[in-house]
């Protein structure tokens, strides 16, 4: 027998990520669903003994009559018999606390003709609530089978996969009516039909409905349903409004006598605390405490175990050093498969702790809350309330807070979050504003309170913040919104988070990102390494000659002429050569080719802007402490003009093309991976490096 293939539907927050891993425990992957960038979870469970299934989760939609990208996908799957993620049987997941609004989607999945079983979740709830639930009614109104389920303990489970089974043994499906067609929808269906005799009479209405928004239906059948349309005055949205009316004259009868409430007087404990929770003036305060207490994790937190990394890499490094044979291969396991695996996993900490963080706030019932409060302020920004988790985020790290922006429906926000976020100055520049506000801003206090150069940090920090919200309005109004933007959201009861649930769900971002933006950092390492430390010819062997040669008779010391030696071979380099050869597009913002070799190696990670800078000046070996690099760059002397080649024009400059400039491959790799597509990282590197030129030129003239 083949494996059959179930369907999981239900409304957005009714916990159906916790039936899904219920049901599939480890046994999951994440792909996409065909021709979007929405995420497909699949997995396997075991009905019985016999019977394996394939298990989908699909996005949480409201109903057929999609408002976003995520609502699309459910409509092109189950529009088309043909769909290759079209399933033998619907598990179908209500709140028990909010059964009416959750069974619009029901009446219309049991119009399509596929075996579906209803699992009523958050039973325990609904108990507590004083909810009485008459399942038999229920059961015998929509001709399902229904379960009452547990997401958090498991409960019901097993039950609901025996039913499962015996709906997908049984050759026929119930049906029922919610709703009778028009004489104009009944006409259309029996046109449309002979397009394509393998759908049924709700299928071919959807087609009616959404046939332009439907890509599998090729040019000539869409020309074809248009006039059909057309024929027969088929008005849309009016004929939309009717079929909702009379499914809501079928459920709210029915709700009404299956679902007994006890009166209470008093409020529940939820909406005690949501007068606190989203209070007008405590609500935001709430909310940034909490969003503090995530950026300060993510800082600080995750320090020591990114700490341990650099230095577990580190220790690699030295032992394979010692035990490898010299040469080109050493090196490139070294310094290029060795670095761009560190560069990888040194990211793994702070994305655990930003996604453990948001799952506990999913859970718990707070994320929906958040996204409320904020949602009317962040709409006129092109973003929803669901972007500021993002921009807060990426005050620590873009990587993690672009993965934390897949949690926003609608196509065009979570587009803008994505192409914004980098904007918000992250944990990656604070190397390089210190060696660059150390330099140019006296360390003075002002009013005796506030030091000068805290001020400047905090500027730099504001700027990035202004210029986000610039840059997501202007966007809004470039680009092209997939479905109007409106805020529709369920407040789910606050409840304890489910541990599973949230390991599951850090689980499958870190391993998401480690496979999958991993792959494109340890690539773009490996190049990098290679033109840092080959050139042409013997240009690297004569530079290291040569270097020597002037070191021994500078009278340098082993560890001055290391440093020496390592500054002329870069500059001898494809890197070095590169970077002489953009001089000239980097001259007008006071930068010599110095800085653009460092400009050209810190793409890897912004602050390697440091370490290459105190290659090229000969002192590498200082390491993190900026000290003698501050003090070289102060009396560095151009030896042809006399001039010094490090100004207070050129560190604002370069403060504030920092501040823009998309200087990390890993947040661009993270973005194609977000995106499914190389169109977006190549926008969001073209806006963001002009924005940086254009705001380097003003700041080098200004100064």
């Amino acid at each position: 027998m083949n494996k059959q293939t179930i369907a999981l539907l239900g409304n957005p927050n009714v916990g159906k990520s916790s039936i899904f891993n219920q049901l599939t425990g480890l046994r999951q992957k994440v792909g996409n669903f065909p021709g979007v960038t929405v995420d497909k979870k699949i997995g396997t469970t075991s009905l019985d003994n016999d019977h394996k299934a394939t298990v989908i989760d699909f996005p949480g939609t409201y109903s057929l009559y999609p408002t976003s990208s995520d609502e699309r996908v459910v409509l092109n799957t189950f529009a088309n018999p043909s769909s290759e993620d079209y399933p033998d049987a619907i598990i179908y997941i209500a709140d028990s606390t909010n059964l009416e609004r959750h069974l619009l989607l029901l009446s219309q999945v049991k119009d399509l003709g596929i075996p579906t079983v209803l699992g009523l979740n958050m039973s325990d709830i609904a108990e507590k609530k004083g909810f009485e639930l008459d399942l038999k009614k229920i059961e015998n109104a929509f001709k399902v089978p229904v379960v009452k389920i547990n997401g958090r303990t498991g409960e019901g489970i097993a039950e609901l996969k025996e039913k499962v089974q015996q709906v997908i043994s049984t050759s026929s499906e119930s049906t029922i009516k919610t709703f009778n067609f028009s004489a104009v929808e009944q006409a259309s269906i029996i046109d449309i039909k002979k397009l394509n005799e393998n759908i049924n009479d709700y299928q071919a209405l959807l087609w009616a409905h959404h046939y332009d928004q439907l890509p599998f239906i090729d040019l000539s059948s869409k020309e074809e349903i248009k006039n059909i349309t057309e024929k027969h005055d088929f008005k849309d949205m009016r004929l939309q409004i009717d079929e909702t009316l009379q499914r809501y004259n079928f459920i709210t009868p029915l709700t009404q006598e299956a679902v007994k409430e006890k009166a209470s007087e008093e409020d529940s404990f939820s909406d005690k605390l949501d007068r606190i929770v989203t209070h007008k003036v405590f609500g935001p305060l709430i909310f940034f405490g909490l969003l503090m207490l995530v950026f300060q994790s993510i800082f600080s937190w995750a320090s020591a175990p990114m700490d341990f990394i650099d230095e577990s890499i580190a220790t690699i490094g030295e032992y394979l050093k010692g035990v490898m044979p010299e040469g080109w291969f050493t090196d490139l396991v070294l310094d290029g498969v060795l670095a761009g695996l560190g560069g990888v996993l040194v990211f793994v900490p702070q994305i655990t702790i930003l996604f453990f963080l948001i799952s506990l706030m999913e859970e718990s019932g707070y994320m929906s809350r958040a996204v409320y409060m904020f949602d009317r302020l962040m709409i006129k920004f092109g973003m929803s309330g669901r972007s500021i988790v993002s921009l807060i985020s990426g005050g620590a790290c873009a990587i993690p807070a672009v993965m934390a922006a897949r949690a926003i429906g609608n196509w065009k926000e979570r587009m803008i979050t994505i192409l914004v976020t980098p904007l918000i100055s992250c944990s990656a520049r604070i190397p390089v504003y210190a060696i660059l506000v150390a330099f140019a801003v006296p360390d003075e206090m002002v009013w005796g309170v506030f030091n000068l150069q805290g001020l400047a940090f905090m500027g730099l920090y504001l700027l990035g913040i202004v210029v986000t919200l610039i840059a997501g309005f202007i966007f809004k109004l470039i680009l092209k919104a997939d479905a109007p933007s409106f805020l529709a959201i369920e407040l789910p009861s606050y409840k304890m988070p489910h541990w599973k649930n949230v390991a599951l769900t850090v689980s499958e971002k870190v391993n998401t990102f480690v496979m999958e933006a991993g792959k494109v950092i340890m690539i773009v390492s490996i190049v990098l390494w290679a033109l840092a430390s080959y050139g042409p010819g013997d240009n690297i062997e004569e530079a290291t000659q040569l270097a020597e040669k002037e070191a021994e008779f500078k009278g340098f010391n082993q560890l001055e002429t290391e440093d020496y030696v390592a500054s002329k071979q870069i500059e001898a380099s494809y890197v070095g050569i590169i970077g002489k050869g953009i001089e000239p597009i980097f001259a007008p913002l006071g930068y010599d080719w110095k800085i653009s070799i460092a400009l050209v190696t810190s793409f890897a990670a912004r602050e390697v802007f440091v370490g290459t800078m105190a290659t090229i000046y000969s002192v590498g070996s200082a390491g993190d402490d900026i000290a003698p690099l501050r003090k070289r760059l102060a009396t560095a002397v151009d030896p042809v003009t006399g001039k010094h080649e490090f100004t207070k024009a050129t560190a604002f400059s370069l403060m504030i093309f920092y501040v823009f400039a998309m200087q990390c491959m890993s947040t661009l790799a993270v973005v194609k991976r977000e995106t499914k597509s190389w169109k977006w990282p190549v926008v969001q590197f073209i806006y963001m490096s002009g924005l940086a030129y254009v705001g380097a030129l003003i700041a080098y003239h200004m100064f």
